[in-house]
């Protein structure tokens, strides 16, 4: 039996799940306290975390028996994963668990930005009957669909939005070929410079990586296709939000939906302050009751697998 500590949010049942072949302490706010982290973590030889407890050389220096660190969740940026593979620590992320969650969010997003559902509520709320105006907005049968990052989420997306008739390309610098087929439709892979040409919506879906880092900056999105809309579901620091902000004001970008941000939590968005067709949440695309069961079993199950009995 072996001693597992988790330091944020994890569902009931992969929790039991747990229970039932280890020992487990479970404190969801410990992440708060790095100092208490640290001392309730001898002995422990697996770490469970969401995005909010930081896995680094200081946390890893007192963990002298830790084997491996579950992440509920995909991104990685707030676990040290050279320091990790020094120390001989496996990182097991819930690859695609929440894939399905990101999709909806990013199709529905899409949707409501080309038709302007946001500024068409904006003005009926206060009053305003602009039919004419919203009746000369576009339907998404037919539009192009820009896939930056063509892992397990981009593919689940690809999926959804072929439903809705979208015309879908990919960006993905670690694909070969000239496509990737998936279960009725392909999907062709083109340089990044040709997707932000052709696309009426590009979206988002690579870790922050120092080459992703600010990949959208102003130089990227003014060779987006004039009118055409922004969808991060990503991380926050691969696009300049004080530059895109900018371009929707301006006319030059259509709208945005915004989920991930440079800094989170977000505190201040004056920049986009005023900005009509916009969708800005808390970081919420892949956080949904489904896909937080999904995640918490899948890493509960693998964490299990990796430790025995």
């Amino acid at each position: 039996m072996s001693l597992i500590l988790i330091s944020e949010f994890i569902t009931s049942q992969a929790l039991e799940t747990l229970c039932s072949r280890h020992e487990v302490v479970y404190e969801p706010d410990l992440y708060k306290d790095r100092s208490l982290l640290i001392a309730k973590l001898q002995n422990v030889e697996a770490l469970i975390v969401r995005n909010l407890t930081q896995v680094n050389e200081e946390i890893l220096d007192g963990a002298n028996k830790l084997r491996v660190v579950g992440r509920l969740g995909v991104g990685l940026e707030n676990i040290d994963l050279q320091a990790c593979f020094s120390r001989n620590i496996s990182v097991i992320p819930a690859t695609g668990a929440n894939a399905e969650s990101v999709a909806e969010y990013v199709v529905g997003a899409a949707v409501s930005l080309i038709r302007g559902f946001i500024p068409a509520t904006n003005a009926t709320l206060n009053g305003d009957w602009p039919r004419p105006r919203f009746s000369n907005y576009n339907e998404c049968l037919g539009k192009t669909l820009g896939i930056v990052g063509f892992g397990s989420i981009g593919r689940v997306v690809a999926t959804k939005a072929h439903a809705f008739g979208f015309r879908c390309l990919a960006f993905d610098p670690m694909l070969l070929g000239s496509s990737v087929s998936l279960e009725h439709f392909s999907v062709p892979l083109v340089a990044l410079s040709e997707l932000l040409a052709q696309s009426d919506v590009v979206t988002l879906h690579l870790p922050l990586l120092p080459s992703t880092k600010n990949l959208f900056s102003a130089t990227t999105l003014d060779k987006m296709k004039v009118g055409s809309c922004l969808i991060n579901t990503a991380r926050g620091g691969i696009v300049d939000e004080v530059e895109l902000a900018q371009r929707i004001r301006s006319g030059r970008i259509g709208g945005a939906a915004i989920d991930v941000f440079f800094s989170e939590p977000a505190k201040d968005l004056q920049h986009f302050s005023g900005i009509e067709n916009l969708i800005l949440t808390p970081h919420i695309a892949g956080v949904t009751h489904e896909s937080n069961e999904r995640v918490s079993q899948m890493i509960a199950d693998e964490v299990n697998r990796f430790l025995g009995t």
